[in-house]
């Protein structure tokens, strides 16, 4: 029995072992870095994930590249080259491992990885990334890893030289940069926004954006796993792991793959040594499909596929999923080809923005800030935001968020408004990008398209000698062939042939704006989508956004300047005038600031104040763009999709955004939250006559009310109508229509409620006024608009009431948090309830803490 019972144990010791052996292990390489520039016997504790700026910044050495004019101090910095350098310890059980790796999520840019000073990695793109087979390389005990960044211009420079003539790249500040003429971003796989744009500094950092780590495997590693979905019914998901397996010897696995706690099948297979490609078919019965957040429930899977062998873990990899079918409807019509995405069977108006990178030096953006653009895109009743192609391919945690939150999203390759190189190497390391991008994103449901690029098309406009921008006229015949050649390459093969390969059931756009092929859009095409830029570059009116609708409105805009709380990060007194040396330099639109005082003397009373005429920018831009969505979405279903540039600010500036580089909600932000609803009232003049539709992007009839009530601005009743209002789903349904002469008696001094009702339930409202803001006639404010301030839970609620119209109520406070209504029209003698979120939950609200501001005199 003894024998026996030590036997057993010897036995029990020896599985427990090898079970052990087989378990996968990970150590985060991220802690103590240090940084210096070669050359220099000085060196400083970095920051990993970081960039070599922010690292400059924690160490004292630079002060805040956004603070004023430091950016223009700052050039020097991508001309040196600089290295980073960190030791790590292994014991005996890491070399004992068949599969060492080290794991370099992200490397910005041209870096030469050292291991215990052997060259282990030259890496040349920022979009990649990086592993590397350390077997044999590692000793056990201390490791020294260290990473030369050369610098990206000297880079660049090198490869300029090599090609021989310059590429066009507008906005490749390098006059900013200290080197004239010579653009050097278009031959580097790195973000074009670094090197500056109309939106944004010129700040080129290096560094170790993304995380470090090293793993060890025994048996096998499963590199990749995508959940490909066959068919998708009432009753079953049909559905296909599709599995990327690497085993170090010929073996049986087994493969099981899981939803949740549920096993849904397991299979066995044979692999063979190297790489394996397998596909696991496995179902899902009575399958909850993924929507948009405004169409249904964003349901996901959590669905795993765990890789056995003789019973012990080889390796796993989970996806939250969503069932959805996705496809982009091109149609031929009468009036040229539809531009419409469907959704599970439902054709869905696209809502929303493009979307920028929120910093310029990306690894401080925090997980919350990530929540909170999504999660506003989400209040302000968005259903896609587009990543357009001159940032990066977004965090995980991005298209995380999106996927749960029920975001679509046009996913641009990063190229934009540039002509690039077609040498062999550029183009093979396009195509390894390209790839692992897709390979990378391709389970989100929220990815709906995939574009090769941003305006590049249109620029260069290849079939049309008298469009574009006037570059091709820069060059002679046989550079024009070469950069033709190169585009097309890029953009109507490699690009679509990854697509088609590694996620053949997403469409591919060659470029936004693009009209269809050997066509180019315009402002005035029937086919594709359409940027208009009328309004803003060309000086057109607001009104002309009704004169230029497209079948999807993918790029428009208005600028205004953040608010005086964001102005004052970045300023001093001395800096406030908008035609100053700093607020000029934080306005990247050359014809910026002075734009918006033009269009502001079309529509407002220019104020002499600074900080009124910050306010009086934001309500300019909200109504600008206000007038541009009411356009795009009356013409559904002619159009379907309106994307308004831009969401988000890399920096503190004077944009075209919507929310500001703190995320704080601008006027805009508001009105595109009124201006996306599901149901919309547009009120139109035109030929003496006063026209109401309903748009509503509902999935059912609705039948309601629509009452008309003329009111003076001391909120006296003057005329009233009601009629019945049957609105019909997903339509524009024209409600009403009447003499204008029958409202607009007194234009200066009155204005019109316009409200949609089922029983009690007020299903739209709006105002709308018979005058451009600077003829209104407003009443003298004589009384306090804040009656209350009470703590409710985690927010305060504000009463506001006036006995006359406060037109555009701006509510400001020194306290960060997050006002749920602002800029708003407060109706005379009506009570209005606000309520303020404050990021501090201690924070003691009063009275006097707000201050108000309204476009009353």
């Amino acid at each position: 029995m003894n024998y026996l019972r030590i036997l057993s144990l010897v036995l029990c010791s020896l599985l427990l072992q090898t079970s052990l052996m087989a378990i996968p292990m990970k150590k985060n390489l991220n802690e103590g870095w240090s940084f210096h520039q070669p050359g220099q016997e000085l060196s400083y504790p970095a920051n990993v994930p970081g960039t070599v700026h922010t690292d400059l910044i924690a160490n004292g050495i630079i002060e805040d590249p956004y603070y004023r004019t430091n950016e223009k101090d700052q050039q020097w910095i991508d001309k040196v080259d600089w290295e980073y350098w960190t030791e790590f310890e292994v014991g005996d059980k890491w070399l004992e491992k068949d599969i060492i790796e080290l794991d370099f999520k992200g490397l910005d840019t041209y870096a030469d990885v050292y291991l215990n000073d052997e060259l282990i990695l030259e890496a040349d793109n920022f979009f990649l990334s990086w592993k590397v087979d350390v077997k044999g390389k590692l000793q056990s005990g201390k490791n020294k890893l260290r990473i030369y960044f050369h610098s990206p211009i000297k880079v660049g420079l090198r490869k300029l030289a090599d090609h021989g003539y310059l590429l066009p790249a507008v906005n490749d500040q390098s006059e900013n940069g200290g080197m004239g003429e010579q653009r050097v971003s278009i031959f580097l796989r790195k973000p074009g926004y670094h090197f500056g744009w109309d939106w944004g500094p010129r700040l080129v950092p290096s560094g170790i954006w993304n995380d470090v780590s090293l793993s060890a495997y025994d048996h096998g590693q499963l590199h990749d796993l995508w959940i490909q979905q066959e068919a998708i019914s009432k009753k079953t998901a049909e559905l296909k792991a599709e599995l990327s397996f690497e085993s170090n010897e010929s073996k049986t696995f087994e493969i099981q793959v899981w939803n949740g706690e549920e096993l849904l099948k397991t299979e066995n297979i044979a692999a063979q040594i190297g790489l394996n490609n397998f596909s696991v078919p496995f179902e899902i019965k009575k399958p909850t499909l993924w929507w948009t957040h405004d169409l249904g429930e964003p349901h996901l899977y959590d669905l795993e596929v765990k890789i056995l062998h003789a019973g012990q873990s080889v390796d796993s990899k989970s996806h939250k999923i969503g069932l959805r079918t996705v496809k982009l409807i091109i149609e031929k019509d009468k009036k040229g080809s539809s531009f419409a995405f469907e959704l599970n069977g439902i054709r869905v108006f696209a809502k929303g923005a493009n979307y920028i990178p929120n910093d310029v030096f990306i690894p401080r953006v925090s997980a919350e800030q990530y929540e909170n653009i999504v999660e506003s895109s989400v209040k302000a009743n968005m259903n896609m935001l587009r990543i357009w192609g001159g940032g990066f391919y977004e965090k995980d945690i991005f298209y995380k968020l999106c996927d749960e939150k029920g975001i679509m999203l046009w996913q641009d390759f990063m190229f934009a408004c540039s002509m690039y190189p077609g040498d062999t190497e550029f183009l093979e390391n396009v195509k390894r990008e390209a790839k692992e991008q897709v390979l990378r994103l391709r389970n989100h449901p929220s990815i709906v398209l995939w574009c090769g690029n941003n305006e590049i098309d249109a620029a260069w406009s290849q079939f049309d000698e008298k469009s574009g921008w006037g570059w091709k006229q820069l060059y002679n015949k046989m550079q024009r062939k070469e950069i033709w050649k190169a585009y097309d390459t890029v953009f109507h093969h490699i690009l679509p042939e990854v697509v088609g390969t590694y996620q053949p059931e997403l469409a591919y756009w060659p470029s936004s704006p693009y009209a269809k092929k050997g066509k180019h859009a315009s402002y005035s095409t029937s086919d594709g989508d359409i940027h208009y830029w009328g309004v803003w570059h060309g000086e057109h009116p607001f009104s002309d956004f009704k004169n230029y609708v497209g079948r999807f409105m993918s790029e428009y805009g208005f600028q205004s300047f953040p608010e005086f709380n964001t102005v004052k990060s970045y300023t001093i007194k001395e800096d406030y005038d908008i035609e100053s040396e700093v607020m000029a330099a934080h306005q990247r639109s050359g014809i910026g600031n002075l734009r918006i005082r033009s269009y502001m003397e079309a529509h407002y009373e220019v104020p002499k104040d600074f900080e009124e005429l910050l306010y009086v920018g934001q309500l300019l831009q909200a109504e600008g763009i206000r007038q541009a969505i009411e356009a795009h979405r009356g013409a559904m279903p002619y159009c379907m999709g309106t994307l308004y540039w831009q969401i988000n600010d890399c920096w503190p500036v004077a944009s075209w955004s919507s929310m500001d580089y703190y995320q704080r909600w601008k006027a805009l932000h508001y009105k595109v939250r009124e201006s996306f609803e599901p149901m919309l009232i547009i009120a139109n003049e035109k030929d003496d006559m006063l026209e109401v539709d309903v748009v509503s992007d509902l999935l059912e009839d609705n039948k309601a009310k629509l009452e008309l009530i003329l009111f003076d601005f001391e909120g006296n009743e003057l005329t009233k109508e009601m009629v019945k209002a049957n609105i019909e789903a997903q339509s524009v349904s024209k409600i009403y229509k009447s003499s204008l002469r029958k409202w607009k008696k007194n234009p200066e001094k009155q204005f019109l409620l316009i409200r949609l009702t089922d029983k009690e339930d007020v299903l739209s409202e709006k105002i709308h006024y018979f005058a451009s803001p600077k003829d209104l006639d407003l009443p003298n404010l004589k009384e306090e608009l804040i009656k209350s301030v009470k703590k409710d839970g985690d927010k305060f609620q504000i009463s506001l009431q006036s006995n006359d119209l406060a037109k555009n109520v701006f509510l400001e406070l020194d306290a960060e948090g997050w006002w749920d209504q602002n800029f708003m029209d407060l109706m005379p003698g009506e009570e209005l309830l606000v309520n303020f979120y404050p990021k501090d939950l201690k924070l003691n609200l009063k009275k006097k803490d707000i201050r108000v501001r309204t476009l009353n005199p």
